[in-house]
């Protein structure tokens, strides 16, 4: 009952998508839209200011973590103690503190919100004005509400040249934004490779050659492609090795780790209480010691699978040597000119037919996608392409639904009878709920998209993380402007050329029944009609930057996490952890906003002021956010920039566009068509200027042709770490070593059984953590040695990713580690070297022999060189690593052994050029 009988509501749903936007509730939705963010905000950054003076886990990471030159500046309890320090901070001493990409991130907040100040002075200025004047002369817009009255709706004739000038001005404002930007981020991105941190780094001087062919696959080959390139500087070559099935080994080792925790902190809930029964589990699929899936006891099964897989791991590093060599290589010059150098004039070449680029990070690699050859890394991005077509067009229909009923609830009334009755009945609050669903549910499956698009990126071949994530803010925003801008702002008119044809049928003159249906009118009316709801929808943005500063989701999932569940002590310290910063989601946020406001300034005018003040509010809430709480997860030193110069050029050539549509379907003057048609060689031509005068110094310390005329050689040996460096982290990944609360310590021995599989004695030889005798159980940090298994026993204070911030494993979680003074790459020669003998490991004068059994004695191909992780040390920890009384080691101060992985090279590929 109350639903239109099938035929009149067909004919009714036919109808509305012709015609979607009715605007008889816009400014009812408008007034509750603003309300709603404005009230929502202002209440969420109240909860801020309350919240933070007591709670720096959550607001205040960065303070709680940093090393003294990274830390950001102290701020007090006071209530609003946080602005002034957010003020007063200038970009050079933020560049120092939250890096280059954190700190190109906020100006280019600040770009935008300058620019769209500048905007709104001119847009409102002039479209106000105009349209208000041309719609009363005309009367084109009788029993319209004020929303609809500042459109351009009525704006015929000479009134047209005003759009002309206003698109020149548009775009002269926009380029010398991005021109004067552009100087400034060229000499930040200088001042990042001037740096200590990068000089002193080894990826800085450090090639990367792919695609390299099978007759070259020697450490040799690398050298003597990278001399056909350009013969400039010694340099040490090295060719990477197969390490077929080791990462997915480690993989299955780490996830077991944290499946064995998971358990353990279950059942070791209430030491004094444990559950009548063991908690048990199912076997892995493919488990070779069990023929079938089957539910054993989950405490012994993990423990031995632990150990199975630990000793798997240890055979495979072993057998490095036999496997064959992989299409990629690493070269190390001996001074960051000379590398820039190579790889500025390698840049159009592929000598042989490989790629010879800049080096990543080591940390920055996408490993698994380095090995792939053209033809599969080609297949991969065609494969990501296509997915998010499907998806883009898949999420054309829920849009389109969205756009004809949640966008204008008196649509969702027409075809439901017993609805309209509701809508009548209640129309303020119909009114309010109306501007607030649709941009909402929108906004919420946005939340979701990057997630999404980025394992759908998995797959594409891309060689390093920060590069994926460009790519998957290119894709967001091509969806974005695609579904919001194509699909929901021009459904309409798009359905209006399907009727067109429709009525067309059996008629031969099908072309003169579309231009018949007016398609320029028909497009501008549904630009006109859908403004309404771009206010609404940016207007609710200001609420999002509020939720991001007050940080509550993080502040309640923390909560939930501890008093519902039992989390272990491993999840526990990643919570307290400073959580990566999704530059991808916010840049692409942030240039479909831009997008918005450019494409209907003339439309609504109204847009751009609302943006402007988005900008403002985000400016100063996301400069908090990354001075204090956000880490940048993988430095790419400003390599974003010009993915967002590209994204905004684009956004004024289709306002152009759509400016020129405007004027085309006006029809006063050809005149005005023509003058704007220069617009697009204007934008093209300013673009090829930035990238001729601009990209190279963005990219390359030197272009030179000889590196040692342009700058100091580097004192460092010829023999370098790149090896080491740029060798997979299969090869030296520390294990995990499952953590369990210290609560719990004494009943290790009775919940681990013994092991009588004799496959696993062999193991113990062979761990990947180095062993101790058992301890007291009222010291904090120790290794447990129980059985066959090896565990870590963390006390309470302990639980705290300040504790744990050098680790090696919890090192994501603070970018890299650069946070708090460890490099991701240091380029040392302090450490000691290795010598080898018939592909054996000899031993430093110092270390014990009786101890060598203890670890590992894998041995390395050509080139490879074990990394201080299997280096024979103490059996005992550090004290500053056991005692808690003593608080954390300093950055500067601690033991450098896990990243001073090896001075010296022993021989790998090398070249001697004489310098000139």
């Amino acid at each position: 009952m109350g639903v239109l009988p099938r035929d009149d509501g067909t004919d009714q749903f036919l109808k509305l998508i012709q015609s979607p936007f009715n605007t008889s509730l816009s400014e009812k939705a408008f007034w509750s839209s603003f309300g709603y963010s404005f009230g929502a905000a202002l209440l969420f950054a109240l909860l801020f200011c309350l919240l933070r003076p007591y709670n720096g886990t959550v607001y205040a990471p960065r303070l709680k973590h940093a090393d003294e030159k990274h830390a950001p500046p102290p701020v007090d309890k006071g209530v609003f103690s946080w602005v002034s320090p957010v003020v007063k901070t200038r970009e050079q001493v933020l560049a120092e503190k939250i890096g280059v990409d954190a700190t190109l991130f906020l100006r280019f907040t600040k770009m935008s919100r300058n620019l769209m100040i500048v905007l709104s002075v001119v847009g409102l200025g002039v479209y106000i004005p105009l349209n208000v004047i041309q719609n009363t002369r005309n009367n084109a817009l009788d029993h319209t509400n004020a929303f609809i009255s500042l459109t351009p709706l009525g704006v015929w004739g000479a009134a047209c040249w005003a759009h002309v000038i206003v698109s020149y001005t548009f775009d002269v404002i926009i380029c010398f934004f991005i021109w004067w930007n552009y100087r400034a981020v060229t000499h930040l991105r200088r001042q990042y490779l001037d740096s200590p941190e990068y000089q002193e780094s080894l990826h800085s001087r450090t090639l990367m050659v792919t695609d390299i062919p099978l007759k070259y696959r020697t450490d040799d080959g690398v050298s003597q492609i990278l001399n056909e390139a350009d013969n400039a500087g010694d340099h040490s070559g090295i060719v990477a090795r197969n390490v077929k099935g080791l990462p997915e080994l480690i993989e299955e080792h780490d996830e077991a780790v944290r499946e064995l925790e998971a358990i353990l902190a279950k059942y070791l809930k209430n030491p004094d209480k444990l559950p009548a029964k063991r908690p048990r589990c199912k076997t892995q699929k493919g488990d070779p010691c069990y023929s079938e899936v089957t539910k054993v006891d989950a405490i012994d099964y993990l423990t031995s699978r632990i150990e199975r897989l630990k000793a798997d791991i240890i055979e495979k590093r072993k057998s490095v040597d036999q496997q064959k060599t992989l299409s990629y290589g690493f070269a190390s010059y001996q001074s960051i000119e000379e590398a820039h150098n190579v790889a500025f004039a390698a840049r159009r070449k592929h000598p042989q037919g490989t790629t010879i680029k800049l080096a990543p990070k080591p940390s920055d690699l996408i490993w698994e996608n380095l090995h792939l050859d053209r033809g599969r890394r080609r297949w991969g991005s065609f494969m990501n392409n296509f997915w998010v077509i499907v998806l883009t067009v898949v999420w054309t229909v829920p849009n389109a639904l969205i756009a004809v009923f949640l966008a204008n609830l008196s649509n969702l009334g027409s075809v439901w009878s017993t609805f309209q009755g509701q809508l009548e009945r209640n129309p303020k609050t119909w009114g309010a709920i109306q501007g607030i669903l649709a941009p909402l549910v929108t906004t919420l499956f946005y939340l979701v998209l990057p997630v999404i698009f980025r394992r759908l990126s998995a797959y594409a071949g891309d060689y390093s993380r920060t590069a994926r994530e460009r790519h998957v803010t290119q894709k967001l925003y091509a969806f974005f402007i695609f579904n919001n801008l194509i699909v929901f702002s021009l459904f309409s008119t798009a359905w209006k050329y399907v009727a067109a044809v429709k009525e067309a049928e059996g008629n031969s003159d099908i072309w003169s029944a579309i231009v018949n249906s007016h398609p320029f009118a028909n497009l501008l009316t549904a630009f006109c009609d859908v403004s309404p709801f771009w206010l609404n929808y940016l207007l609710q943005r200001n609420f999002g930057a509020a939720l991001d500063l007050s940080q509550l989701i993080k502040l309640t999932k923390g909560y939930v996490t501890r008093k519902l569940f039992n989390p272990t002590p491993r999840e526990r310290i990643e919570l307290s952890a400073p959580p990566p910063f999704d530059y991808a989601a916010y840049y692409n946020n942030f240039l479909f906003y831009t997008t918005i406001a450019l494409v209907f300034a003339p439309f609504q005018p109204l847009v751009l002021p609302v943006t402007a003040f988005y900008f403002a509010l985000d400016t100063f809430t996301k400069s908090y956010l990354l001075l204090y709480v956000f880490v940048t997860k993988h430095e790419s030193g400003g390599a974003f920039w010009r993915v967002l110069v590209n994204r905004l050029l684009f956004a004024t050539l289709l306002a152009n566009v759509v400016t020129t549509i405007f004027i085309v379907d006006r029809r006063e003057s050809i005149t005005q068509v023509v003058l704007m048609i220069p617009l697009v060689p204007l934008i093209a031509g300013f673009k090829w200027y930035c990238r001729r005068t601009f990209d190279d110094n963005l990219e390359y310390y030197s272009k030179g042709l000889h590196g040692a005329e342009l700058g100091k050689l580097s004192t460092k040996p010829k023999n370098d770490r790149v090896a080491v460096r740029f060798g997979h982290p299969a090869l030296y990944k520390k294990l995990m070593v499952p953590l369990v609360h210290e609560k719990a310590n004494h009943l290790l021995k009775e919940i681990i059984r013994d092991q009588s599989d004799a496959d696993f004695g062999e193991a113990n030889h062979y761990s990947d953590t180095y062993r101790m005798q058992r301890m007291s159980t009222h010291q904090s940090g120790q290794i447990d040695t129980t059985g066959e298994a090896t565990f870590e026993v963390v006390n309470e204070s302990q639980m705290n990713f300040e504790h744990f911030r050098n680790r090696e494993e919890f090192r994501e979680f603070g970018g890299d580690g650069e946070l708090y003074g460890a490099p991701s790459d240091p380029s040392r020669s302090s450490t000691p070297s290795f010598t080898r003998s018939n592909s054996n490991i000899s031993l430093p004068h110092s270390a014990d022999p009786a101890h060598y059994s203890e670890y590992e004695g894998a041995t390395y191909p050509t080139g490879y060189h074990p990394p201080s992780t299997f280096r024979p040390k103490s059996l005992t920890r550090r004290p500053s690593e056991l005692s808690i009384e003593q608080g954390p080691v300093p950055s500067r101060q601690a033991d450098q052994s896990d990243v001073n992985l090896l001075g010296d090279v022993a021989p790998i590929g090398k070249s001697t050029s004489g310098y000139s």
